[in-house]
């Protein structure tokens, strides 16, 4: 019984590392890209074969464990220095490099063996994935606009879905990647608004380091602006219906509480703005396009 605890608190710990309850932002919108592939090839309920959904599933876990792995062992020494993040795996020595080294390797496995599982095309990019996936983790260190690679990590996921579907490309879906690139990145600047005065110290670049508070409001608000447009331009792109609007006035509104809940004068309620309400868009998103093309366009 004891062992049985300690394992389920390593297996905890792990997924505590990986942070798997943020699959919450990229998994509903490689879902989206499965949707809308399915639908314009033809299929049921806009749902490909269970074999594909399953492997669409496998890539997604590979591919955000094996990168959230790499990013935890690159900025362990980082975390480490950073009151705030001192207490992450790593650097309090509840996981090991040399265990977080074989997360990451055995989850870029898992991507390839799925992408390998798909299709041919997916399988070639694959390692492109995994190299940019693992690039993101560097960006902080010499560029501010590492808060939209990480937006682009993020977007690759409708992107992914598709090719996993169809073995093909379409340039209608980048409008979905982009949305949530702007939409990641503007989240992302939030976020870092909790580092300021760290990433000063210590010459890690950030939007929020360069421009203050108050501004990087404003451009977390710009980039939310500009996702808004690109999810309407898909709406047009694809032949969508009424209860994607729906949805996407839906996701809007979140959008603007969660920037009216956030003063330059008030970072309180950063935590629920990061992860409750864009946990919400993500899923809301989702859900409504679903719905939008099996009860609108129907079977």
């Amino acid at each position: 019984m004891v062992q049985s605890a300690g394992i389920l608190r390593r297996i905890g710990t792990y997924l505590e590392m990986i942070k798997v309850a943020h699959t919450v932002f990229a998994l509903p919108f490689a879902l989206v890209g499965m949707f809308l592939a399915s639908r314009e090839s033809g299929a049921a309920y806009a749902l490909p074969a269970p074999r594909t959904v399953f492997f669409i599933l496998l890539a997604m876990v590979g591919a955000r464990s094996a990168a959230m792995g790499f990013n935890r062992l690159a900025d362990a020494e980082i975390d480490a220095r950073n009151p705030r993040t001192k207490d992450r795996a790593i650097p309090a020595g509840k996981v090991s490099r040399g265990m977080a080294g074989a997360l990451v390797a055995v989850s870029a496995l898992l991507l390839v063996f799925a992408a390998w599982e798909l299709n041919p095309l997916a399988l070639r990019l694959s390692p492109v994935l995994l190299l940019f996936l693992f690039f993101y983790s560097y960006t902080k260190r010499f560029t501010w606009v590492s808060h939209l690679v990480l937006g682009a990590c993020l977007g690759a996921a409708p992107l992914a879905a598709w090719i996993a579907v169809t073995g093909g490309a379409d340039a209608r879906i980048l409008s979905v990647c982009f949305a949530v690139m702007f939409w990641t990145a503007g989240f992302d600047v939030l976020y870092a608004l909790q580092d300021i005065e760290f990433d000063r110290a210590v010459g890690l670049h950030s939007i929020p380091r360069f421009l203050g508070v108050g501004k990087s409001l404003w451009a977390a608000r710009v980039f939310h602006l500009v996702m808004a447009m690109l999810l309407l331009l898909s709406y047009y792109l694809f032949g969508l219906g009424w209860l994607y609007l729906a949805g996407l006035i839906l996701c809007f509104a979140v959008l603007v509480y969660e920037h009216s809940i956030i003063r330059k004068d008030d970072l309180s309620r950063l935590d629920v703005a990061f992860f409750n309400l864009n946990g919400i868009v993500s899923i809301a998103y989702c859900l409504f396009t679903y719905l939008d093309l099996t009860i609108w366009r129907g079977p």
